[in-house]
């Protein structure tokens, strides 16, 4: 039973028009059950210096955090009597296209919607704390609240009702699992939360009817279908890495037959947390959106993708989804999602994680957050206006720096042509006075002919039969004070039929085995368009330095600008040096992609005398296509994307 399936539909010429929308998990609602013996009636208790966590058992038991500064106003709550924490196992299907995905949830296997709270523990001395239990020196190297209290909340969830496993009459199964749910102080206004479900425990349960024979080789299909389970990485609590394999211990006889209690080395790979919301309450954020600013009643995917041409408008997307799969989008594919958002009611919750999400804003009185994973792990903030909470939020992932007066003092002129096309052209706008910051060359690389049309030369050099005189023309323009910017991402194609290069750059990365693998070992060869690609493994040691040596040739040449292109597009089932899950990955690569070329323009800077470093108006500037989450850390501009312009 293979929990991933991925399908490529790069070489498919006619395509549905109109696809479906990807399947996913409904909405996971359960009951919450309170050991009485273990848990007070009421209980308040300090979450590090700044915060409080309300303990209740009205109506069914429930959580409430706040700030002391505004300790009646609720932050994040649970719904009274429900599960706040689920679980299920469930196979992904990931259809692919040239940077476009659609990510389904198909067979699901088993689902733990109910809750037990079995233990609340405040921890305030960790030496006094078995840490072998649960991993927490994280928290003892954060010493601004390494002696606050830490809150952690134990117990179960668990399936109610028996299911079918197999596709037979003669074997049930229900399950449980042990989950453990940790809130600590990060800052001043924020609450760090993490989520870990352990490994299941399923009971089987053999009706007397089926033959031991029977029963024992269904058992023993089952077992190699879960062993066949994909393995998610763990480290979170000790045990759970501990059980190899499978085990059964025996138990006596119920009135439907013989019961078997099965541990199993699996893991769940859908984790969902469950929280209050208010019919009124209205969601903004996400990242990078084009379509909504309120999300409230949507399912709202994370996930780095191209944003689709059309989104919906007809007839346009109708024809790019027709000879491109999915190539049109819809309101929620996008260059750059977040898992973030804050409310009207000045609530705000981000993940801090890669992992492929889902928040399910559907239910007028709930948020669902789905994460595909075995765990979760995030931050709460507070504050009292959304001034205030960008200032929190960009206080953890970072701002991008000020930026030279130079690119927002006149036009940035975007242009091809080649050299005499350029003069051309600035001749023309002096003529009408008009006040230009840059001229953006993307086709400094040159250009070829496709069967869609003329194409870049992704080979990062300037290409001289084109522009012919290139270092000339770059000084011209800035004895006026106007900057070239140009043109660059990730991706390297094949040299072979380029009759005036100076490096094949394709060819030095593969001898550098710094490129993407695919699953024999190879260079990933990446559909794009009316060519192939090879895509550099920014997870690997060595890309980032090499890369940058690009970078520092284009500047020498005078060139104080960029963009930094694509970022979107990793493969699914790519081999990356780093061993890392790809899914997740994918999330992080233009974060990855944005880092490097901000260490290089720190790096510049650094190294540069006399009037490129004390001289603002020689500072470079790139902007982005992809984000996610922490990009605005690393990047400096971000290009809202292709655009439907109309004109006369």
């Amino acid at each position: 039973m293979s929990t991933l399936k991925i399908t490529k539909k790069h070489h498919r010429h006619l395509n549905n028009p109109f696809p479906s929308t990807p399947t996913s998990l409904p909405f996971i609602q359960g009951n919450l059950f309170i050991n009485s013996q273990t848990l007070p009636p009421n209980q308040n208790s300090p979450l590090g210096k700044d915060f409080q966590l309300l303990w209740s058992t009205q109506n069914g038991g429930y959580l409430s955090i706040s700030h002391l500064s505004h300790p009646s106003k609720s932050l994040w709550s649970t719904i009274p009597g429900q599960a706040f924490i689920s679980a299920a196992m469930a196979e992904t299907e990931v259809e692919e296209s040239r940077g476009s995905f659609a990510i389904k949830d198909r067979d699901v296997h088993l689902v733990c919607d109910h809750q037990s709270i079995e233990n609340i523990i405040l921890i305030n001395q960790f030496d006094d704390f078995q840490l072998d239990y649960l991993d927490l020196d994280h928290l003892k190297t954060n010493s601004k609240f390494a002696d606050s209290p830490v809150l952690i909340i134990t117990g179960h969830i668990f399936s109610k009702r028996t299911k079918k496993w197999l596709q037979s009459s003669s074997i049930y199964r229900s399950a449980s699992a042990r989950y453990w749910v940790l809130f600590d102080q990060k800052e001043n206004n924020q609450i760090g939360f993490k989520v870990k479900i352990g490994q299941p425990k399923f009971q089987l349960h053999h009706h007397p009817k089926a033959s031991p024979s029977t029963s024992l080789g269904r058992y023993r299909r089952l077992r190699r279908k879960l062993r066949r389970q994909r393995k998610w990485k763990l480290g979170w609590c000790w045990f759970l890495t501990r059980t190899k394999g499978l085990s059964i211990n025996s138990s006596s006889e119920e009135e439907l037959g013989e019961s078997n209690v099965v541990e199993t080395a699996l893991e769940f790979n859908r984790v969902c947390l469950t929280y209050a919301s208010e019919r009124n309450e209205r969601f903004f954020g996400f990242g990078e959106q084009f379509s909504h600013m309120d999300f409230k009643g949507k399912r709202v995917p994370i996930f780095v993708q191209e944003q689709g041409i059309g989104r919906g408008d007809q007839p346009i997307t109708f024809a790019a989804n027709l000879v491109s799969y999915r190539a049109g989008g819809d309101w929620s594919t996008t260059y750059a999602p977040s898992p973030f958002y804050m409310t009207s009611k000045m609530r705000s919750l981000y993940l801090e994680e890669y992992n492929y999400s889902v928040f399910d804003l559907t239910q007028h009185d709930r948020v669902q957050l789905q994460i595909h994973g075995n765990g979760m792990q995030g931050r709460i903030l507070h504050g009292n206006s959304p001034l205030e909470i960008i200032e929190h939020f960009t206080e953890a992932i970072g701002r991008p720096p000020e930026l030279p007066e130079w690119v927002i003092s006149g036009a940035v002129v975007g242009m091809q042509g080649g050299t005499e096309t350029v003069r051309r052209v600035w001749d023309k706008l002096r003529t009408y006075k008009v006040p230009i910051s840059a001229f953006w060359l993307q086709d400094w690389v040159g250009q070829r002919e496709t069967f869609i049309g003329s194409q870049l030369w992704w080979n990062w050099e300037v290409d001289v039969t084109r522009y012919p005189g290139w270092q000339q023309l770059v000084k011209d323009l800035s004895k006026h004070y106007i900057k070239v910017m140009t043109y660059c991402n990730p991706c390297l194609a094949l040299m072979d039929e380029k009759p005036n290069k100076r490096r094949n750059l394709f060819e030095e990365a593969k001898e550098l085995d710094i490129l993407v693998k695919d699953d024999h070992g190879e260079p990933y060869m990446v559909p794009n368009t009316a060519f192939d690609v090879g895509m550099l493994d920014l997870t690997h040691p060595l890309t980032a330095n090499w890369f940058k040596q690009i970078l520092q040739e284009m500047v020498d040449d005078g060139v104080r600008g960029w963009m930094a292109d694509f970022g979107e597009g990793l493969p699914v089932d790519a081999v990356l040096y780093s061993g890392e899950d790809p899914i997740a990955a994918h999330n992080r690569y233009p974060e990855l992609w944005a880092q490097i070329n901000r260490e290089f323009v720190e790096e510049w800077k650094s190294h540069c005398t006399g009037k490129e470093r004390e001289d603002p108006q020689e500072d470079l500037v790139f902007f982005m296509r992809a984000g996610f989450r922490d990009s605005p850390k690393w990047g400096m501009l971000f290009w809202e994307g292709d655009q439907m312009v109309l004109s006369n």
